[in-house]
């Protein structure tokens, strides 16, 4: 049969080789301690599902692409009260099914090879979905390393002149993942003045946003003032513990965003209206978000405690739920990780998710506050 050639030459998806290894050590009868994939494990909020009960009986119909009026004022405010931002939830806003399809989806609406307009730059390591949507699109993709000896920040004056006029969009990711790195709002005006120079879209994967542990992280929003078209994207399934929800929205600039509501219905991607409901409380709502920073910080604070006793460096764990841990004596990140599982420790080697990850292995902080204690205890004497 054939397939399209992009689908062909994916490589398998990095999680799905973890799923075999960690089988096989199951196998054994030896009980994992998963912090390899980035799905939280916590209670969605009771508030937040009774509302989803009770907006069940009232939905009917198809969902519409530009989704509810309340859900998108319910933004709007969470991004006044977050970011000091005004967007008008009548032109800024587009609630999405998550936000992987809406990341997925994003270069086919902007991406015009008859104007010059074909490249899709994005960062490595990282969520490989930004990169892979923008294959599908047919985009010439151009990577940038994230090093630690810059931040894990994209160095913007190594790219060439001409990679900035033929960038459709530009993909950012902070807080980031993996690295766990936050960019500073310097950071997002230098990207900014780029994208209103060259006429790209800065495009901001902001779905860590609320999970950081000193201060609160700036917002591509926060430039959209600069002529620049911004988008950002942001989603309620790491700050609400609502990944099976699957609500999200873009945000930002009005022309962008009319262009989504144009073709969001071709696809068919709107949130259910009892899910869009349910955003609405959980957007209007911080004291959940609160616990569930306070809960992550725990976990990290084990973690990072066993680290320090042990001699290992800890190269980035300033927000997401991420830690990003540098292997010792500058070994391999998947040979390490490879040693871990075999006393049942799940991480994922940095390598999976970039060639700038490799030397790193990542550990999502999803196991419960027991099992993480249970993590310290075995690897104790191993590192």
């Amino acid at each position: 049969m054939r397939l399209s050639p992009v689908l062909r030459a994916q490589a398998t998806y990095p999680f799905v080789r973890l799923d075999e290894a960690k089988l096989r050590v199951a196998e054994r009868g030896v009980t994992l301690v998963d912090f390899g994939m980035g799905d939280p494990r916590e209670k969605t909020d009771e508030r937040i599902v009774r509302a989803l009960v009770d907006a069940l009986p009232a939905t009917e119909g198809y969902p519409r692409a530009q989704g509810l009026p309340e859900l998108r004022e319910a933004i709007a405010a969470w991004a006044l009260r977050r970011f000091g931002v005004e967007l008008d939830p009548a032109t800024a806003i587009v609630p999405t099914y998550g936000s992987k399809e809406a990341i997925f989806s994003f270069a086919q609406v902007l991406l015009d090879p008859a104007s010059g307009k074909d490249v899709v730059v994005v960062t490595e390591p990282a969520y490989p979905v930004p990169e892979r949507g923008a294959a599908f699109a047919g985009a010439e993709i151009v990577r940038l390393p994230l090093l630690e000896e810059h931040g894990f920040l994209p160095e913007l004056d190594a790219v060439a002149d001409e990679v900035w006029r033929r960038a459709a969009v530009v993909w950012v990711n902070y807080p980031n993942n993996p690295t766990a790195a936050v960019a500073p709002l310097p950071f997002y005006e230098r990207l900014a003045g780029l994208a209103a120079e060259h006429e790209f879209v800065l495009a901001s994967d902001e779905a860590y946003s609320e999970l950081w542990f000193d201060e609160p992280p700036p917002s591509a929003l926060q430039v959209r003032e600069t002529g620049a078209r911004v988008a950002v994207f942001n989603s309620l399934s790491k700050r609400s513990s609502m990944t099976g929800y699957r609500s999200a929205f873009v945000a930002g600039d009005a022309e962008v965003v009319a262009a989504l509501k144009a073709f969001r219905p071709n696809v068919g991607t709107a949130p259910q209206e009892f899910v869009q409901r349910a955003s609405v409380v959980a957007w209007g709502d911080e004291g959940h978000v609160e616990r569930t920073r306070a809960l992550y910080g725990r976990k990290r604070a084990l973690l990072l405690g066993l680290f320090e006793r042990a001699g290992v460096r800890v190269a980035g764990s300033a927000a997401t739920m991420y830690l990003w841990v540098a292997v010792p004596d500058g070994g391999s990140s998947e040979a390490f990780a490879e040693r871990l599982l075999e006393t049942g420790v799940v991480v994922t080697p940095g390598s999976y998710l970039g060639p700038s990850g490799e030397g790193y292995v990542r550990l999502a902080l999803v196991p419960t506050e027991e099992e993480c204690a249970v993590a310290v205890e075995r690897l104790e004497g191993l590192l």
